[in-house]
């Protein structure tokens, strides 16, 4: 046996090494068991095998083996390498169980019976019987098939033997696959029928010889791993972009990431140039794939470019390019290799790695011809399909079927009236392989890569859209005429994505660009200019853009561009503090919503709405603009739309409405490269981390948001980080920290918006340690504002600080006027904080009765929404005012954090750890970590404890 090499750590696979650790703890208890890995080429399987025999050594006697494809023909092959470093230990065994073992081992011969596999069991029990052993087989669909009968024999018998048996499969390879049917003279049977049959055959199973053995599915590692394991690849290098667009690729396979790291050039990491679209050729992924479809017959390898070549190709039309004839026969080699595989009306890669192998492995000449038979039968008028002009022309485009300047021209223009975008191709690949024919001097060149840009920014490919942009922003690289929309695209991807102030400047200048040639984008152009200009903080920078907006304005606007003139003049008067001014143009934006249908716009009567109190109306309107952008498959819209749903979600006090949101969209923002948003997100996500009481992920979270507010300028999202702190220390009771970090000190934590929003929070941090003069000015401010909305929650927090300031006698009116509000708005969360803070004030004012009902009210609130730390404010409150104060429940997940018992109801219901992390946008790891303290704070150690202990 060949030493084992040093095994590296492995990322994303936890359940799978837990899934080992308890067959090795079984086997050294004796109580053995086997295990089947199945997996595709690159998940990770060999590694697995690695990491156990790494974990066994030295207390286990490691044997191991690899199926080799050139001695699966040779009986007993197999079973020789695994069982030739133990095979002296054969003398112990009986006669007959010796004589069949040294038979299999020396000669390759077996005699029929038990004899045989009842040898291989019981050499195994004897070696074990002095050490236990772990007997390690991988590739085993490559072992010969004597020696795969023989070690299934043994695994199925292993359970009171201290033996563990792993084995590890390609995926595919295992499956059921078709049984040959012959197909002779079928050329008279329509292909609908054809079709019909292909996806009925009956299948058998293709190595049943491991059949009873458990089976454990590696499937792409979550988007936590990646970047995990991007970390330890090439730490700090690859940005998240363009590492959302390697696993685009890669799909969650270890080793198709790490060969696409390995093989980026200085541009694609810098993001002058596109990200690679297949594994390198040089590669071990590409090689064996290559492989593996070389081995296909000539018919098969046809039918697979064609898919490759068309993932929208559905199986009857597969049947027409291959003919009925033979594409029952064709197929059939391709799904038996496991690289094929039939899905509803159409067959797709098993393994998605390989679409690119094969697509782009073939020669040019064979890729032209699959592209010339497609574009033919899609020109076909055949029933139910129609001309398919995108595809058609994509695919002639590819074949060269006609003059370049042609097929250019008929590639652009059917990309250009694709609605919704989707399927294949994506507009903005049409585009970019239109401009590729077109012909250099040409003005229709840059028109196509800056509108193939422009498609690819909007369906979240932001590396393809800056590569495209990068040979545009030369002076010479495009006619002036363009220049504005290249700066318009280029200074929107830096608004979600880079410096604000650099934003600003940029969309400015594509502004000026604009505004006499295509006004509606120029006037877009300054009011993303201003949003740079509020998400830095700049407040002097917003008012100056308004106010150069308002000087252009003109009697004879389109609805779109009066909403977005009329936001620019409320928010550039809320900025100003003229609330009761703003609230004129802010009301005309929301009017004028009802005419508009563009998300990007919506999202600025959201806004309005949000300022004007109207916080149903808010989340009304951003819904509306999520699902707007969804039918137009605006991929990259979604991450700051879903920014401006959670603003009315967290007046209302929809924590766990929040925490949902902000995880899609931190998940969405981090995969389109808007580090921007992410950091946005990022915060809000803190902010549900203090309601709950999880001080360590709130200032996880916190402290990540901040770091990227200063590193792109980013009030917002920094104070929202700062807020979350306070709001932490002030759940906490440290009313004095909390008060410290809400002054704002630092530019980057002071925020307008964000300081209107936490003031009732400072009012009471400040309360609280006596500082009444910061709290009345504060208070003064934001009765200002709140006197300029017909909000009812408002009125509610305006209330409830009066009451906190006021003298005694007069706090219990305006605390039941609070209460009384609240009811209005049916906001339960805040309206269970201000009966805690009533009945703390009856309390100190010695009327512990009534004090009593409200803080049992705002327990029962805080108990149902799982904020630890309010509760335990509850608990003491009721306890001071002399009330025995029930014990927890006998279920004690009191214990827990918010974090914890989110993840302990989730597993209970039945998810996996990798379900748990992309829910809630964390890593495995930490899901097994949390998972870890839950089961010792609870005292149990299983799942099924903790399904039994939730129920």
């Amino acid at each position: 046996m060949s030493p084992l090499r040093r095994v590296p750590v492995l990322r994303g696979r936890g359940e799978e090494e837990r899934a080992l650790r308890r067959l090795l703890d079984g086997a050294e208890t004796g109580a053995g068991g086997a295990l089947l890995l199945v997996g595709a080429a690159g998940m990770g399987k060999t590694a697995l095998l690695d990491n156990a025999a790494a974990h066994a050594l030295p207390r286990f006697r490691v044997l191991r083996v690899s199926g080799v494809e050139s001695e699966s023909r040779l009986p007993y092959a197999g079973l020789h390498g695994l069982l030739r470093p133990v095979a002296s230990s054969a003398a112990s065994l009986p006669r007959a169980q010796a004589g069949a073992l040294l038979a299999a081992l020396e000669s390759g011969t077996g005699a029929g019976g038990l004899a045989l596999p009842a040898a291989v069991l019981a050499l195994l029990s004897a070696v074990a019987a002095d050490q236990p052993v772990l007997a390690c087989v991988d590739d085993v669909h490559l072992l010969d098939s004597a020696s795969r009968g023989v070690l299934a024999f043994a695994a199925r018998r292993l359970s009171s033997e201290p033996v563990a048996l792993l084995f590890a499969a390609r995926d595919g390879d295992l499956d059921t696959v078709p049984a040959r049917r012959p197909c002779r003279d079928r050329h008279d049977v329509p292909v609908r029928e054809v079709c019909r049959e292909l996806n009925d055959v009956p299948v058998r199973d293709a190595c049943w010889e491991l059949a009873g053995v458990p089976v454990r599915e590696l499937a792409g590692l979550d988007a936590a791993a990646v970047r995990e394991l991007a970390g330890d690849l090439a730490p700090g290098e690859v940005a998240e972009d363009l590492l959302a667009a390697l696993d685009q690729v890669a799909c969650g396979n270890p080793l198709a990431l790490a060969e696409l790291i390995d093989s980026l050039t200085p541009d694609q990491l810098a993001g002058l140039a596109a990200p690679p679209a297949a594994p390198p050729r040089d590669g071990r992924l590409w090689r064996e794939h290559a492989s593996r479809l070389a081995a296909l017959p000539e018919a098969a390898r046809r039918l697979t470019l064609l898919v490759a070549a068309d993932p929208g190709l559905d199986a009857e039309m597969l049947i027409r390019a291959a003919a009925p004839a033979s594409a029952l026969t064709a197929v059939e080699p391709a799904e038996r290799a496991g690289i094929l595989r039939c899905t509803g009306d159409r067959y797709d890669f098993r393994d998605p790695a390989v679409r690119a192998v094969a697509y782009h492995g073939a020669p040019l000449v064979r890729r032209r011809e699959a592209h010339r038979l497609l574009a033919r039968l899609l020109s076909e008028p055949s029933p139910g399909y129609g001309a398919r002009r995108l595809r058609l022309a994509w695919h002639r485009a590819y074949a060269l079927d006609g003059p370049a300047a042609e097929l250019a021209d008929e590639l652009a223009a059917a990309a250009l009236t694709t609605r919704p975008p989707g399927g294949h191709p994506e507009p903005y690949l049409a585009l970019e392989r239109a401009g590729e024919l077109t012909e250099p001097g040409n003005p229709a060149k840059a028109e196509r890569l800056a509108a193939a840009a422009r498609h690819a920014w909007v369906a979240g490919r932001p590396q393809v859209a800056r590569s495209l942009l990068a040979g545009l922003r030369s002076p010479t690289a495009a006619p002036d005429e363009l220049r504005g929309h290249v700066e318009l695209l280029h200074g929107s991807l830096e608004l979600l994505g880079g410096e604000t102030g650099s934003a600003r400047e940029e969309l400015l200048s594509a502004a000026a660009w604009l505004l006499e040639s295509h006004r509606m984008l120029g006037v877009r152009a300054l009011v993303r200019a201003a949003d740079a200009s509020y998400r830095a903080g700049d407040n002097r920078a917003f008012i100056a853009i308004a106010r150069q907006a308002a000087a252009l304005r003109r009697p004879d606007e389109t609805m779109a561009a009066q909403l977005m003139f009329e936001y620019l003049a409320g928010m550039a008067s809320t900025f100003s503090g003229s609330h009761q001014e703003a609230a004129g143009p802010l009301r005309r934006v929301v009017e004028l919503a009802g005419s508009v249908r563009d998300p990007a716009v919506l999202v600025w009567a959201c806004v309005a709405s949000m300022l004007l109190g109207e916080d149903d109306t808010a989340h009304r309107l951003s819904a509306r603009a999520v699902e707007a952008a969804r039918l137009r498959g605006a991929a990259s819209a979604l991450p700051q739309l879903l920014e401006y749903t959670i603003y009315p979600e967290i007046w209302m006090g929809r924590y766990a409405s929040v925490a949902a949101t902000a995880a899609q969209g931190l998940r969405l923002a981090q995969a389109a490269g808007q580090l921007n948003t992410a950091a946005q997100h990022l915060a809000w996500l803190a902010i549900t981390a203090a309601v709950g009481g999880d001080q360590e992920t709130c200032r996880m979270r916190a402290d990540a948001a901040i770091d990227l507010a200063e590193a792109h300028g980013l009030g917002i999202a920094g104070a929202i980080g700062n807020w979350a702190l306070s709001y932490l220390d002030l759940a906490a009771g440290r009313p004095a920290d909390a008060a410290n970090r809400l002054r704002g000190e630092r530019r980057i934590s002071n925020h307008v918006v964000i300081r209107v929003m936490s003031t009732p929070h400072l009012i009471e941090a400040c309360a609280r340690t006596g500082d009444r003069e910061r709290a009345g000015s504060a208070l003064r401010v934001f009765e200002r504002w709140v006197g300029s909305t017909r909000s009812p929650g408002l009125r509610a927090l305006v209330a409830r600080c009066r009451a906190l300031l006021a003298e005694p006698g007069e706090a219990e009116g305006l605390f039941q006027e609070a209460l009384d509000l609240h009811g209005q708005a049916a906001y339960e969360f805040e309206a269970a904080r201000t009966r805690l803070l009533y009945g703390s004030a009856l309390r100190r004012d010695r009327r512990p009765g009534a004090a009593r009902t409200h803080l049992h009210a705002a327990l029962e609130t805080f108990e149902r929404h799982g904020a630890r730390l309010w509760t335990e404010q509850a608990r003491a409150e009721l306890r001071a005012s002399g009330e025995p104060v029930r014990p927890a429940p006998v279920v004690t997940t009191g214990q827990l954090t918010a974090q914890q018992l989110q993840i302990a109801r989730m597993v209970a219901e039945g998810a996996t750890n990798k379900e748990v992390a992309e829910q809630l946008f964390l890593s495995r790891r930490t899901v097994e970590h949390h998972l870890r303290n839950i089961f010792s704070r609870l005292g149990i150690r299983s799942r099924v404890e903790l399904v039994r202990l939730m129920s």
